[in-house]
């Protein structure tokens, strides 16, 4: 099972989702964030399970989603995921990636 970490970026991503919701609605953030949560520690045992994000070709970076939100990690090594940002699906994450 791999070891998870989330970056400060990642971290931010997560709350600023949490924030926005809440302002119409709060029981639904806090359903977000922890929907996002355990889609993520899902990657301790399946760290695969997203598709290879291409842009990037000189580390395994991968990606997965939850509902309207694309969840960025990178395979550091096979004991270990980086979370590195939560986006919704209509930003263009590149410009955060790359």
């Amino acid at each position: 099972m791999a070891t998870l970490t989330w970056t400060s970026e990642s971290l931010r991503c997560l709350q600023e989702i949490h924030e926005y919701i809440a302002n119409d609605n709060p029981r639904a953030a806090v359903s977000v964030v922890e929907g996002i949560c355990a889609k993520v520690e899902i990657l301790r045992k399946h760290a695969r399970l997203g598709q290879r994000y291409e842009p990037i070709a000189d580390r395994e970076v991968r990606e997965t989603s939850y509902g309207h939100y694309r969840i960025a990690y990178l395979i550091d090594d096979e004991t270990r995921v980086v979370v590195l940002g939560v986006f919704h699906g209509s930003m263009d994450i590149e410009r955060h990636l790359t």
